[in-house]
């Protein structure tokens, strides 16, 4: 193994394997991975891998699925090994998946042959993937399902877990502050779900149905539900519980998400009021990891960049422009 020369000083260079199921989108988590500044190298040879790292300064992200040359699960998880001994490096595994009918369909759209099928069905291929790849899938440090992301929203999902400041010093956990409606499905990337549904619904009234919980006469209609404040409190109490033994186990990544029947009212305000208190330097969660927000209906119904994500505390290092921009709300298609 070819050892690049690294001051001891230097933080960890990131190195990033993406692999999984073709349609799954690593295509497209290759390009923001692009876009964020990663050196991007798609299907070398596997016997090339160390030879590639040991050449570059920047942090790489290679694309390795079944068209690899010598493509083989083990082949790929001693690969990872190898380049976790170097003690310069941060490798990681991220594994892409969707369900069938999703990459059916995107099969279906793109009018493509499966390439573990090329005279057969795609049903045939997916299988096979599927089982070629599931080593992988057991091993990999980020398992991503993109089956109900859309494109802006899997750039949000790879921004806020592979962005540049992570190549800088440790900042813990970050935090993912998520609110959705129950009726266009749970979030697959959640880690804990709270349902508020109970609450108190400003969609009966017709002066704040058209309105947010980004706005204050909606909060305030929410916040007037006497169970609203015993709610609260009980998830702060039970993220001050669980959020630092996440990070004790090396949890670097976790999604809380509060849903209602719509995703505009109660859960949106939710959120907002727990961004708030987390983030406070008195008071908050232990630790300086950074906090994001994200309105999942909010940003599929395009009510605008900060309605779709934004940071509640942002990361040291993070640029404050690129970051704003990180979520283009319009639909831009599945991942």
């Amino acid at each position: 193994m070819v050892t690049p020369q690294i001051s001891d000083d230097t933080p960890p260079r990131h190195i990033l394997l993406v692999t999984g199921l073709s349609g799954a989108g690593k295509s497209s988590i290759l390009r923001i991975l692009e876009d964020l500044g990663h050196e991007v190298i798609d299907n070398p040879p596997l016997g090339m891998l160390d030879e590639i790292v040991a050449r570059g300064d920047r942090p790489i992200a290679i694309g390795v699925d079944s068209r690899t040359r010598g493509f083989d699960a083990s082949a790929v998880l001693e690969a990872v090994s190898r380049l976790r001994l170097n003690p310069h490096l941060r490798a990681e595994l991220l594994y892409a998946t969707a369900d069938e009918s999703t990459l059916l369909r995107r099969y279906t759209a793109t009018r493509r042959r499966h390439p573990l099928a090329p005279h057969g069905s795609v049903t045939e291929g997916i299988d096979a993937e599927i089982a070629l790849t599931a080593r992988l899938r057991t091993c990999a440090d980020v398992l991503l399902d993109t089956t109900d992301l859309s494109a802006p929203e899997l750039r949000r999902v790879i921004e806020t877990r592979f962005g540049t400041w992570h190549n800088g010093p440790d900042e813990g956990l970050t935090l993912v502050l998520m609110s959705f409606a129950f009726p266009s499905g749970l979030p697959r990337e959640a880690d804990m779900v709270f349902d508020a549904r109970f609450l108190r619904n400003p969609y009966y009234d017709p002066a704040l149905a058209p309105l947010t919980g980004l706005d204050g006469t909606v909060a305030e209609h929410v916040e007037t539900d006497p169970d609203y404040q015993p709610f609260l409190n009980q998830i702060l109490k039970m993220l001050h519980l669980v959020v630092p033994r996440f990070v004790q186990e090396g949890k670097k990544y976790a999604t809380v998400a509060i849903g209602c029947s719509g995703g505009r009212h109660r859960s949106v305000t939710l959120v907002e009021d727990l961004a708030r208190r987390l983030a406070d330097p008195l008071g908050g969660l232990e630790g300086e990891g950074p906090i994001a927000v994200v309105h999942r209906e909010l940003a599929r119904q395009a009510h605008g960049a900060n309605a779709a994500w934004r940071w509640a505390r942002r990361p040291a290092d993070s640029d404050t422009d690129a970051t704003r921009q990180v979520c283009p709300v319009a639909a831009q298609g599945n991942a």
